[in-house]
């Protein structure tokens, strides 16, 4: 973790030599750049800091931009500023002298665009912000971050008739433990938020879903994760704008007490370029199955 309290750029953009059709690949949940003014204002460590960090899925995605389609990836953690909420979902509980407005079951949980919990509902401040360093936070990573893009949206809208994003997350082991209430069904390794049908055209989650069923993991649709700010703002099927939430789940290629990769990593990293080269190229061959 750096110590530094400046604010540095808000993302990393990688652009391909030659682009290829109309996929975008984004990575919001796993930037790494923790300032030390932030630090030293949590009450965590730095393990339970990085509990809601989507480690190293930037690394998974990394072979897009050579497939020909652009990454997007954070730089700064989803506990410092979740990029998958609206910038207005601000809560009252952690930003001092907040007006009480509209309070959905995400801020009321402490998952607002500037979150007071990580995983496990831990508390990570001391204290309340104040509303200036909110919304410096908003104006300084937020809004970069959505304009660009917003503008590799639009561009490949302009270019291919139809944008297609594919937001990638991961997901702790324990958050699919809701799903094995149902003895007959099995436990997902990845799970396709389109919001039921409201972000994305069928035969594109029906490719992916293809895609990661042929690499021999087990795919569920929108449960327990439809998508969220990012899927419903950028998903417009209608207008050709596609966007799909892809959760992975973390114990497959990281060790998630420790935060590190596991020795599956490159098996799965090459598993996820696979399903990349399939959606970006349009190729007929699928990926190989993870060892």
């Amino acid at each position: 973790m750096t110590q530094s309290t400046a604010y540095r750029a808000a993302y990393r953009l990688e652009m391909p030599e030659s682009r290829a059709g109309s996929v975008i690949v984004a990575s919001p949940h796993s930037g790494r750049h923790y300032p030390w003014s932030f630090i030293r204002r949590t009450v965590l460590d730095e393990r339970a800091i990085r509990s809601s960090e989507d480690a190293f899925v930037d690394m998974l995605v990394a072979e897009a931009p050579a497939l020909g389609a652009p990454l997007l990836a954070a730089e700064y953690p989803r506990a410092f500023l979740d990029l998958n909420r609206a910038c207005d979902e601000l809560d009252p509980a952690v930003i001092e002298g907040l007006s009480r407005g509209t309070i959905n079951p995400r801020i009321s949980s402490g998952l607002g665009v500037i979150p007071r919990v990580v995983a496990g509902g831990r508390v990570i401040y001391r204290g309340k912000l104040s509303q200036d360093e909110a919304d410096d936070r908003i104006r300084q990573v937020w809004r970069p971050y959505h304009d660009c893009l917003e503008g590799l949206v639009r561009d490949t809208l302009d270019h291919c008739g139809e944008a297609i994003l594919l937001d990638f997350h991961s997901m702790p082991h324990e958050a699919l433990d809701s799903l094995s209430r149902n003895r007959d069904q099995a436990r997902p390794d990845v799970v396709l938020g389109d919001r039921f049908g409201a972000s994305a055209g069928a035969a594109i989650v029906d490719r992916l879903e293809a895609g990661f069923a042929a690499a021999g993991l087990v795919v569920s649709r929108n449960s327990p994760f439809a998508g969220a700010y990012i899927a419903q703002h950028y998903g417009r099927p209608s207008r050709g704008r596609h966007a799909v939430q892809i959760e992975i789940d973390r114990s497959l290629y990281m060790n998630e007490q420790l935060i590190r990769p596991n020795g599956n990593f490159q098996s799965v990293k090459k598993l996820v370029t696979g399903v990349l080269r399939q959606m970006i190229g349009g190729e007929d061959a699928l990926p190989m199955a993870a060892e």
